[in-house]
């Protein structure tokens, strides 16, 4: 039987989530250990699984919350705009910056680790909804909204959601757009990128 309160186990679960967040970052998922989470923690590496069955359900949670916090930020970045032209131009821009300055969002949104891991642990039979399945696929929002539009060219939100995932793959590489050597030159290579994108997604009003 555990012998953590409810308060306790609210408390190092949640200091495991945020332990996850900072090894996973510095290290990556495959050369973070579960005795390194425990570590930093400070529990028994035997007592992780009373809270996580297993390392990958662990990085599944980390995955859901930069998740959530990136669109928090995201929806934050918009609520200023004007038009939906302006609100692609500050979504793209806010969702770059952090692809590039975010190694867990790159994982997310570019390389598709939380879809893949929802996969792993469904196939050994796991309960789907403890795993989100179905329900946290790394789409952007507004996909629906824009879809709807007349002046939007396009009218499926998949393609959409497709499309500026394929975008964000500009932002992998710290030296993507090839030529920008500098913080400065890179910024002016994205915001042209961006509004050329944002002007070929919309057709005349």
């Amino acid at each position: 039987m555990s012998r953590f309160t409810d308060r306790d186990r609210e408390r190092i679960r949640s200091q495991l989530v945020d332990a996850g967040r900072e090894l996973f970052t510095q290290f990556g998922f495959e050369r973070t250990r579960i005795s390194d989470l425990t570590a930093e923690v400070g529990i028994g590496t035997s007592t992780f699984y009373q809270f996580f069955d297993s390392k990958e359900e662990l990085y599944i949670e980390v995955l859901l919350a930069e998740r959530r916090s990136l669109e928090e930020k995201i929806v934050d970045a918009v609520s200023d705009v004007k038009t939906p032209r302006e609100e692609v131009q500050v979504l793209l821009k806010t969702t770059l910056r952090e692809v590039r300055a975010n190694p867990l969002i790159s994982s997310l949104i570019v390389d598709g680790e939380l879809r893949a891991l929802q996969d792993r642990i469904a196939d050994t039979g796991a309960d789907e909804e403890s795993i989100g399945i179905g329900t946290h696929d790394p789409k952007l929002p507004f996909a629906e909204r824009w879809a709807k539009l007349e002046t939007f060219r396009y009218d499926d939100s998949e393609l959409i959601d497709q499309l500026f995932i394929s975008l964000v793959f500009t932002a992998r590489s710290r030296n993507a757009p090839i030529g920008a050597d500098s913080d400065a030159a890179y910024e002016q290579v994205e915001d042209a990128l961006i509004e050329t994108i944002v002007a070929g997604l919309f057709t005349e009003e």
